[in-house]
C-alpha cells in the first residue's frame, strides 16, 4: 500500500490568493508591483526565498534586521487574511477523499513550505486526519530542495519510493520526483504540470477509484 503526501496551499485549500496579496503589499514598500505571472514562482518555496526573489526583482537590497522584520510582516499580513477561514473552504472532494484514503488504510502527510499549515488545518477542522504534518518548521531547505518530502516519508515510516505526492507546483513536483515520489498534479488545463502520473483540475474531476488505483 502506497502513502500519500499533501501539498497545503492550492491542493487542499486555496490560500494562494491570500500570499499574493501579502507579498503584492510587501513588494510596494520596495518601489515594486508584484504581479500574478511572477508570483508563480513564489509557489511552493519558503517565506525567505520568496522575499530574496521580490528583492531580486526590485534591485533593492537590506539589512538582516529589516529582512526578518518584513518576513514577520508579511506573515501578519497573511495571517489576518486567513482568520475567516472555515471547514468550507477545503477545496471541493479533498475531504471525501481524505475520508477514503483513511477507509483504505493509506496513511497520510502534509508537506509543507508554509508555517502555519497546523492553523490552517485545524480552521479547516482536517489536521485529525494527518498522520505526520512536516512543514516549514521542520526544514531547513524549502521546495525544490526534497528535504520535506523526505522527512515525511522519514516520519510515516515508509520508503519514499511508496509515497505519492499532491501538488500543483513545479517547485513541488521536482522536490517529489528528487525524493524519488511519483506525484499526482493539480493544475488547470492550460498549465500542466510535467513528470506527473496524470494531472488533475481537482479531486471532483476524477472518480475517486482513479486515484486509490495507484495507491493499492
Amino acid at each position: 500500500m502506497k502513502s500519500a503526501i499533501f501539498d497545503l496551499d492550492g491542493v487542499i485549500v486555496d490560500t494562494a490568493k491570500f500570499h499574493f496579496l501579502a507579498w503584492k503589499k510587501i513588494s510596494k514598500k520596495y518601489d515594486y508591483d508584484l504581479d500574478e505571472i511572477q508570483n508563480e514562482k513564489l509557489k511552493g518555496i519558503s517565506r525567505s526565498d520568496s522575499l530574496n526573489h521580490i528583492l531580486r526583482w526590485s534591485n533593492k537590497k537590506i539589512s538582516k534586521k529589516e529582512f526578518i522584520a518584513t518576513l514577520n510582516e508579511k506573515n501578519i499580513i497573511y495571517l489576518n487574511f486567513i482568520k475567516k477561514l472555515t471547514h468550507e473552504d477545503a477545496l471541493p472532494g479533498v475531504l471525501k477523499t481524505l475520508n477514503l484514503f483513511k477507509k483504505k488504510g493509506i496513511k497520510i502527510a502534509l508537506g509543507s513550505a508554509s508555517r502555519n499549515s497546523k492553523i490552517v488545518l485545524n480552521k479547516l477542522s482536517l489536521i485529525k486526519y494527518f498522520d505526520v504534518i512536516i512543514d516549514g518548521n521542520d526544514v531547513v531547505n524549502s521546495k525544490p530542495d526534497p528535504e520535506v518530502f523526505i522527512k515525511g516519508a522519514e516520519a510515516l515510516g515508509v520508503f519514499c519510493e511508496d509515497c505519492i505526492v499532491f501538488e500543483d507546483s513545479e517547485a513541488g513536483v521536482k522536490a517529489a520526483r528528487d525524493a524519488k515520489m511519483n506525484v499526482i498534479g493539480i493544475c488547470d488545463s492550460k498549465n500542466g504540470l510535467k513528470n506527473t502520473l496524470f494531472n488533475m483540475q481537482g479531486f471532483l474531476t476524477i472518480k475517486p477509484n482513479e486515484i486509490i488505483k495507484y495507491f493499492t
